[in-house]
Formats: C-alpha cells, sequence, structure tokens
C-alpha cells in the first residue's frame, strides 16, 4: 500500500477513533458530576436490591446504562472511566434488567452495602420462612418494586397451593397485605381453588395507596393470575388502583380491609391469627406486607387529634388550609411541596436535622422553589412539641414557635416489623453487602 492510500485509510480511521474518545470524555464528566453530587448530597445508599460491578469484568459497553428502565427518567447507571458505575443510588428500585442485559457477566444484585445493612428475613427458594407454612412475598422479602412483587406473589401462592397443606375448617391460606403481592396472590389463590382470604391493614394497594396523587408508578408487564399478561409503562397511582380495583370487583375477591393482624402463633396443624376484628385459623400464611407499615410518631402530647395524619393522599384536601409538613425524607418533601404548589395554602416544613441529606435532588429543588417564593416555611432544626386544635408548638434554636395550624402531615417513615416477625420465630439475617 502507498502512502498516498495509507493516508486516505488513515484520515477516516483518526477521525472516527478522535470522535469516539471526545464522546466518552463527554459521558465520563456527566455521569461524574451525578456522582459527586449524590456524593455530596449524601445520596449513596440504595434503598433496595441494587447492582454491584466487577470492573476486572467490565468492558464499558454500556448495554447495562442503556437496559435501566429508568433510565428515561432518572440518571441510576453510567459509564466512568470506561466502565458502569451506580451513579444514583438512591434512584435504583431494584428492576434487575442490568444483570440480565450484561453481555460480560459483571453485574450481581446484592442488598444493603458496607454501611448500611437490610433486614432480609431468611427464605427458601420457594419463600417460605425458616416457620413452615408461613411465606413472605414482596416489598418485606426486599422486593419493593411493583413488577417484582406481582410476580412473587403469584409464585408464593402457587408453592403454597402445591404443599397441599389443607385442614378441615381452616382456610387454604390467609393471605396478609392487599399491595402488589397480596393482590397477585388473592387472584392466584381464586384461580387455583383455593379457600383464602386477604386482609388489610389500610386499603387495596398497600404503599401505592399511600403515594401522593399524580405519582408516576414504574411498573413493567407483567403476567397475572385470571387477568392475563398486562402491559404497564410508567402507570399513575390512579391508573394502576383503578385497574386493581376493577379486577378484584371482576373475580369476586375475597379482602377485608381495616383489619390489622396483630398476632400469629402455630397451633396443633394450623396457625391461628389474631386480627384487630376477629380469630382465623388457616393451614398456611402468607404474608406480603410492606418493610414500614406502621408510620412513626412523634409522641407530643395532641397526636391523637383528627386533623393528624401520616400520608398525603391528594393536596386538594388542604386547600386554603395552615398545614405543617413534619420529616426530612423524600415522602415529606413532595407532600410540602405538592400542598404548597397549589398556591393558596400556608405550608410549613418542619425537620429536625440542618439539612435534607435523605432526599432525592429533584424534591429538594421543588422545596428550594417552593420556599424561594414564599409559598412554603422551611424549619430546619426544628421539632414539634405540641399539637393544638387550631395551633402547632415547635422549638428551633432554643427558641419556641407557635403556627396557626389546620392541618399535620407526619411523615417520619414506619417501624420495621421486626418485632412482629420474631413474635412468629422467622429468622431475620442483615444483609450488607451480599446477594
Amino acid at each position: 500500500m502507498d502512502v498516498l492510500s495509507l493516508a486516505i485509510y488513515s484520515v477516516p480511521l483518526v477521525g472516527i477513533t478522535w470522535y469516539y474518545l471526545r464522546r466518552q470524555r463527554r459521558i465520563h464528566v456527566h455521569h461524574k458530576q451525578i456522582l459527586d453530587e449524590a456524593v455530596a448530597a449524601g445520596m449513596t445508599e440504595p434503598a433496595s436490591l441494587h447492582p454491584v460491578i466487577d470492573e476486572s469484568k467490565c468492558l464499558g459497553c454500556g448495554t447495562c446504562v442503556v437496559s435501566c428502565p429508568e433510565t428515561s427518567h432518572h440518571d441510576v447507571l453510567g459509564l466512568i472511566d470506561g466502565k458502569a458505575a451506580l451513579i444514583g443510588p438512591t434512584e435504583c428500585i431494584g428492576h434487575g434488567a442490568c444483570k440480565a442485559a450484561c453481555p460480560f457477566d459483571a453485574i450481581t444484585l446484592v442488598f444493603g452495602t458496607e454501611r448500611r445493612g437490610v433486614d432480609i428475613p431468611l427464605l427458601t427458594p420457594n419463600f417460605e420462612s425458616n416457620v413452615p407454612g408461613v411465606y413472605v412475598a414482596g416489598e418485606l422479602g426486599g422486593m419493593g418494586l411493583i413488577r417484582n412483587a406481582l410476580t412473587q406473589g403469584r409464585q408464593a401462592l402457587e408453592a403454597i397451593a402445591a404443599a397441599g397443606a389443607r385442614q378441615p375448617g381452616a382456610l387454604d391460606v390467609l393471605i396478609v397485605g392487599a399491595g402488589p403481592a397480596g393482590f397477585a396472590a388473592s387472584l392466584a389463590a381464586k384461580k387455583l381453588g383455593l379457600n383464602y382470604e386477604t386482609v388489610e391493614q389500610e386499603a387495596l394497594g398497600g404503599a401505592v395507596f399511600q403515594y401522593p396523587r399524580g405519582k408516576l408508578v414504574m411498573t413493567a408487564p407483567v403476567e397475572l393470575p385470571l387477568v392475563g399478561k398486562v402491559q404497564f409503562r410508567n402507570t399513575s397511582k390512579e391508573e394502576l388502583l383503578e385497574f386493581w380495583t376493577k379486577s378484584c370487583e371482576g373475580n369476586e375477591l375475597r379482602i377485608s380491609y381495616q383489619e390489622r393482624v396483630e398476632k400469629v402463633e402455630r397451633r396443633g396443624s394450623v396457625f391461628v391469627v389474631k386480627t384487630s376484628k376477629r380469630e382465623l385459623q388457616a393451614a398456611a400464611v402468607l404474608l406480603g406486607i410492606g418493610r414500614r407499615g406502621t408510620p412513626r410518631k412523634l409522641g407530643v402530647p395532641g397526636e391523637q387529634l383528627p386533623k393528624v395524619v401520616y400520608r398525603l393522599i391528594d393536596p386538594e384536601q388542604y386547600r386554603r388550609q395552615r398545614v405543617l409538613v413534619v420529616g426530612g425524607g423524600d415522602s415529606a418533601l413532595e407532600a410540602a411541596a405538592s400542598i404548597a404548589e397549589l398556591g393558596d395554602t400556608k405550608v410549613a416544613l418542619s425537620y429536625r436535622g440542618d439539612a435534607f441529606q435523605r432526599a432525592k435532588p429533584r424534591n429538594r429543588q421543588r422545596v428550594d422553589e417552593a420556599a424561594a417564593s414564599g409559598k412554603l416555611e422551611v424549619l430546619l432544626g426544628s421539632q414539634v412539641k405540641e399539637i393544638r386544635a387550631d395551633a402547632v408548638v415547635l422549638t428551633q434554636g432554643g427558641m419556641e414557635l407557635i403556627r396557626g395550624n389546620d392541618a399535620v402531615i407526619v411523615s417520619a417513615g414506619g417501624v420495621l416489623p421486626n418485632d412482629f416477625l420474631k413474635s412468629i420465630g422467622i429468622a431475620v439475617e442483615t444483609k450488607y453487602g451480599t446477594a
């Protein structure tokens, strides 16, 4: 090959190489900035199942980044120094699509991190706990993603049916919780002809019911008993609950609402389950409850007043009211911002910390914008001292503050059901970055 021919072929090659390296550099800078912002904000601990990348196997192809269902809405995975990295840890909700897509088997899905452990019940592959006959599916087992919880609820119920532990005069299975796992399990029980009943302490949807109005629920296609394959993408809370309601009514599912399970104990060949309303007997029990189903309370005088609630359902109900939101996490910031954005309310946000480090950047931005516009009063370093019929008393920097008030929303998280699990005898393992 002569010099001229070599030049003709080399120039395009150099150009392509230059463009590729420049593009990779831009990607690196962008993703590194996102990761640095997450670290600076303290948003480094994934809440659920998440990927760990083996850099010795990763070749930086970016397939995992593209395959993540959250990519169009959030920055979860990125490429830094030519390797895949979890750049938005708190945005990861455990889809697991990255692991399935990786062509080099460089991704492992784990619970918890070295710094923050996650308590997970010890379960067999068919979702049975160390207590024979008691099964766990969904969020309590570490799967907060709706699609996974729906699938697990169905699979767990199928395992219960296969075990065939029926007892005369008792339910074949009692399903606790009507969230995604409990809903799918109820459909499966009906399809399989089991004698079942489902009890839910609040309303259909469980944690989904508690989401703010209009919140997008990231779901994916899923196969449901009696319903078939359902295509869900970027579905809102209202659309999803409407579908669940129609499915329950259309299939005449046996679900009892506003009924809380208080105790589960083995008596001979059956489980005796005491609820807030009655006593039931079942050959098997499926726990489809959330990890934080019981709200954490403030423990202050006046908290029992009817104006105090522990979740925001619809901002519209607070129009022209004086509202106090308590908490520093995403649910608190979402609630405060959503109500403040109505424009005709007087909203205050109280948090005992000096910064909203546990909240996602987009929620902190909404709060900052509402505060800058005068629609929201942010009271950092404050605590509620007393709740009165027409006011709230707070302390901040050693001073006492009194604010006129019509409603209080406490978004201080929930109490893990570890004591409840312990009372049943279910063993729990704390995972520190392990599968």
